[in-house]
């Protein structure tokens, strides 16, 4: 008689119903593998649908702020008076360019250096420098600039030159009509003042796109101040423009106008505020402001761009310039009899040279 003896074996791959008692089955092992992992699968599915749910917001935000970008670049040209199709001869080959118009007084040798920069430039198609004093300008003088203009100029045509050349000294002389100019674009600047080349391009498209607009490289502010119970409005300089994130006008020290604006400063503005600044010697940058904004009801262009002042310092280092130009622009509003300046906080910049769009 034989007698067979079954030995269960007991290892780790036993599982618990062997061990009491019960038989092996490949479909029960499967099972109990299924249960050890089935604890984990609810933590990483939570895990899964939180992440799903971040990259989701992540994408409705992105998508929010595109929507709002192009909403507020559509917006931006009506709202500035911008429009990249004006109908103008600005865009026409004879009107092509722009003309350089500066203003100097006893500063030849800042003079010299602002003719040779701005020849230079390759939109340049003429320059004009205002000339008051009560001398004119030395024939040495003249052909030393003429032969500066020649070498420099990186271009086939070469730009005019001219000493406009006045009688009295008068700070309104450097906005008096120029018959024989060629572009209707000026940029207007003082013999200390150099912008780059490039810089000085960029501001001249901004201002072909809105080119009865005032385009320039220097912000001005102004506020409404009620605090002793009359309205009396003060005048901001950079910093004031700086901490306040907007403007209303940008100085005609480095800006850009159409040509129009000469014959309506000369001869249509009221001549009691050409009174007002031959007797005070300052201020005619804000009748120019007010004049533009009078005429267009719209504010000025400032362009973000590095310039550099030459020389030494100038009438806005003077003690108590400030006052003077808080009483020159009430002033000026009291003649107009209304507050025609328009406030912004916009500004063109050159997306080449930015990090950020």
């Amino acid at each position: 008689m034989s007698i067979h003896i079954g030995i269960r074996d007991n290892d780790a791959s036993t599982t618990d119903a062997e061990r009491n008692g019960g038989l092996y089955s490949p479909a029960k092992e499967k099972a109990a593998n299924r249960g050890v992992y089935s604890s984990r699968s609810p933590l990483l599915l939570r895990r899964v649908r939180q992440l799903l749910a971040a990259a989701k917001v992540k994408t409705l935000l992105g998508l929010c702020f595109l929507c709002f970008f192009v909403l507020a670049t559509s917006r931006l040209r009506s709202f500035m008076g911008w429009n990249t199709h004006y109908p103008s001869s600005v865009s026409s080959p004879s009107r092509g360019g722009y003309t350089i118009l500066i203003n100097t007084w006893k500063r030849n040798s800042l003079l010299k250096q602002s003719v040779a920069h701005y020849a230079s430039c390759s939109g340049t198609d003429a320059i004009h420098v205002v000339w008051s004093e009560i001398d004119p300008p030395s024939e040495t003088l003249k052909a030393y600039l003429k032969k500066i203009v020649f070498s420099k100029s990186q271009t086939f045509h070469k730009p005019n030159f001219k000493f406009d050349i006045n009688e009295e000294d008068d700070l309104n002389n450097r906005f008096k009509p120029i018959e024989e100019l060629r572009t209707d674009a000026i940029f207007s600047v003082d013999d200390d003042v150099v912008v780059p080349c490039p810089t000085l391009d960029f501001a001249f498209t901004v201002w072909q796109s809105a080119p009865f607009s005032m385009v320039g490289f220097v912000p001005r502010m102004h506020w409404l101040d009620k605090s002793n119970g009359d309205a009396y409005y003060n005048y901001g300089g950079w910093w004031s423009v700086w901490w306040m994130g907007t403007y209303s006008m940008v100085l005609s020290k480095a800006a850009f106008f159409h040509r129009r604006y000469l014959d309506l400063y000369t001869h249509k503005m009221p001549s009691s505020i050409h009174d007002y600044v031959s007797r005070e010697r300052n201020c005619e940058d804000i009748a120019m402001s007010l004049l533009l904004a009078n005429a267009t009801s719209a504010p000025p262009i400032w362009v973000k761009g590095k310039i550099y002042e030459i020389g030494s310092s100038g009438i806005s280092s003077l003690q108590g310039h400030s006052k003077r130009r808080n009483k020159c622009l009430n002033d000026f509003i009291s003649l107009y009899g209304t507050m025609p300046l328009v406030s912004t906080n916009v500004k063109a910049v050159d997306a080449r040279h930015e990090w950020f769009w």
